[in-house]
């Protein structure tokens, strides 16, 4: 039986699935208000042609369209690999309360593997963050796309 937290991190890794089957690199996010899912996203970067369509970013634009606001106090998102510079920035920024990551992202990973943005600095809110939520599931989805792309890029496939 799965905790709620587990259940929420399964509809983000939902989301990291649907990114999959676009051939995008499968990263899921929520973010949920009060229980309720708000918000979803997944990786549209090679799908829109913008290097700012991370799922968190997605996430919380729509966040912010379904609140009205920026400001996304009370909110906690779930992300299936850790965030990149860029979007644990905008994590602090839109001052959501609670992260949950799933796998670490040991080459560009800004929540303690390369830095972790969200210890450093003077920043005007902190972020708790919660490591490991589903790890194996969330690592394994991620190993089994580069997997195969590295096979597609074998046999000249692009």
């Amino acid at each position: 039986m799965y905790t709620r937290k587990e259940q929420l991190m399964i509809k983000a890794l939902n989301q990291a699935k649907l990114a999959y089957k676009k051939g995008e690199t499968p990263v899921g996010a929520i973010i949920v208000r009060d229980g309720q899912i708000i918000s979803r996203g997944h990786n549209l970067k090679e799908t829109k042609k913008d290097v700012t369509s991370h799922a968190e970013i997605e996430a919380i634009r729509r966040a912010a369209r379904k609140l009205g606001t920026w400001r996304l106090d009370g909110c906690e998102m779930y992300v299936t690999l850790e965030p990149c510079p860029m979007c644990a920035g905008a994590i602090i920024q839109s001052r959501i309360s609670t992260l949950y990551i799933g796998a670490m992202d040991n080459r560009a990973g800004a929540a303690g593997s390369a830095i972790d943005l969200f210890r450093i600095g003077q920043f005007n809110h902190r972020v708790d963050v919660v490591i490991g939520l589903l790890f194996e599931e969330c690592g394994e989805l991620l190993k089994d796309f580069f997997r195969n792309a590295r096979r597609d890029a074998d046999k000249g496939y692009k």
